[in-house]
């Protein structure tokens, strides 16, 4: 039975955006009734992880966003998919805007009306292909510490706006990096080391401010066109010290504020959340004019010409006055490797008074660390990175193994869900391999390091390794099956060999076919 959230609530809002796959061709060849949310990861619908992520942050405020025409299929698993009816309360909640189609980019999404009138806070945005071992609630302190503003946070929600912005991005050159995985590039510029001691756990070491953000494509196209990389000395007179990432990637966690649905409508050209308004926010913190150029002063001061159907998303409509010479903004040409002094100054040292000279708020980057033992962090965004997350996972102990205190929040109960269905002599690694419910398993069959879904059939003598396959497949009689994806109520007809397949739902293989296309 579900139960409630026992954690503090954070006061903040989750956006779950819900795409159409584009990435899964396969598996999502009909988005409307097989959106790319409902994909199976380890056996959990793609957008379990997400919302789990929510709840384990303490965001119970959590709206689901997809297309109209997905909505239905979303509904359903909803209400009827045992992992997600078992979400704790209160349960997510979900808006198909009219205006949302396959085509609507991410920062479009916050410039539709009902997302606008949705938003009453400070809010988290996350794709619905996130898996995240790591503990949101560690990212929000860490943001709380060094971006948030205290009168933003407790305050009337009355402008200049001080809260800043964290982005999340993660190494992909891991142990088993995944060929032709998108990376991004970012600048950073380190922050000030904090002068008293911090816990042991704290994720503020690995922050630093972020300058620059685009994808390693854009990035590829600029170096072929001026022959070189530019850097403007703006950038190098704002930060002496700089660090330059070509392997990380961004993994489209972020924590922004209230105002930035402002600075969206304010820019109809910002069609997406990463390269857009995030590349061009940072780039506002030291390139002179640009903030003005973009809007940012008029945002953060509240003199945004408001309409009346946008009241009551800011509740006011600021002040008017657009004068420069009357403008709290002073310039952001130099500040080294820190906020300017004005952004934490406060006036009569009131905890709850706004700063005397706004600035442009700082957009932080988290760099998550590449160890060994570092909780799991990926975007699974393609047909590759399900195969191999969904097998990392399955290596991770049961509860009945450990035990509920010692476990992943991503552990089954059983690796063997329905052991009744395993008949004798049968070879199943289940350090390496999970077994979902209603599963029948005949004899001489071998199952290594793969992971099943609800319903499978797998008949005698088959050999499975290094497969994914999704609820309701059957696998016919002495069939060998290597590195498969294969969806839902697929059948592959006895004798057949297949290697680095995908197979489409509903799909029959015919009996003793070999395939081994192009490689995943």
């Amino acid at each position: 039975m579900p139960h409630a959230v026992s954690m503090p609530a954070t006061g903040l809002q989750a956006l779950i955006l819900c795409g159409p796959g584009s990435s899964f061709p396969t598996f999502t060849s009909n988005p409307d009734e097989n959106p790319k949310a409902l994909l199976p990861i380890a056996n959990r619908p793609m957008v379990w992880y997400p919302i789990d992520f929510c709840y384990r942050t303490g965001i119970t405020n959590i709206t689901l966003i997809c297309p109209p025409s997905a909505a239905d299929a979303i509904t359903t698993a909803l209400n009827t998919n045992p992992f997600l009816t078992s979400l704790p309360h209160p349960r997510p909640d979900l808006v198909a805007p009219q205006g949302l189609d396959l085509n609507t980019g991410t920062a479009e999404i916050l410039r539709l009306p009902e997302i606008r009138e949705l938003v009453a806070s400070d809010f988290v945005v996350l794709p619905c292909d996130l898996v995240c071992e790591l503990g949101g609630d560690k990212l929000l302190q860490a943001w709380m510490v060094k971006a948030a503003s205290l009168p933003d946070l407790l305050g009337d929600d009355e402008p200049p706006y001080c809260n800043g912005g964290l982005g999340v991005w993660y190494e992909t050159k891991t142990a088993t990096p995944i060929k032709g995985e998108e990376t991004d590039f970012i600048i950073t510029a380190p922050m000030s080391v904090p002068t008293t001691p911090i816990s042991k756990d704290s994720l503020v070491p690995q922050l630093s401010y972020l300058t620059y953000s685009m994808p390693k494509d854009s990035l590829n196209d600029l170096v072929d066109e001026k022959k070189s990389f530019p850097i403007r000395h703006g950038l190098l007179r704002s930060h002496p010290k700089l660090r330059m990432l070509t392997t990380h990637r961004d993994a489209h966690i972020y924590i922004l504020p209230k105002w930035i649905l402002d600075f969206v409508h304010e820019n109809e050209r910002l069609e997406t959340i990463g390269e857009d308004v995030i590349g061009w926010w940072a780039k506002a913190n030291w390139e002179t004019g640009l903030s003005a150029k973009l809007g940012l002063k008029k945002v953060i001061e509240g003199r945004i010409e408001t309409t009346e159907a946008d009241k009551s998303v800011r509740g006011s409509t600021g002040r008017t006055d657009s004068s420069p010479l009357n403008s709290p903004f002073v310039s952001r040409e130099h500040f080294e490797t820190s906020p300017p002094a004005g952004f934490h100054k406060r006036q009569n040292d009131g905890l709850l008074s706004k700063p005397r000279e706004a600035a442009i708020p700082p957009i932080l980057a988290y760099i998550h660390p590449n160890h060994a033992d570092a909780p799991l962090l990926r975007r699974v965004d393609t047909a590759q990175l399900l195969l191999a997350t969904s097998l990392q996972l399955a290596k991770l102990p049961s509860v009945e193994e450990t035990g509920p205190d010692n476990t992943s929040p991503f552990a089954h109960a059983r690796k063997v869900a329905y052991p009744e269905g395993v008949k004798p002599r049968t070879t199943i690694t289940r350090q390496d391999s999970l077994i979902a419910d209603n599963v029948m398993v005949e004899e001489k069959t071998s199952i290594k390091e793969s992971v099943i879904g609800a319903n499978c059939q797998i008949k005698e003598g088959a050999k499975l390794f290094q497969c994914l396959l999704m609820d309701g497949v059957v696998v016919g009689k002495g069939c060998k099956l290597t590195r498969c994806i294969l969806g839902k109520r697929s059948e592959v007809g006895e004798g057949s060999t297949l290697t680095d397949c995908e197979v489409q739902e509903n799909l029959l293989v015919e009996p003793r076919s070999k395939y081994n296309p192009i490689p995943l």
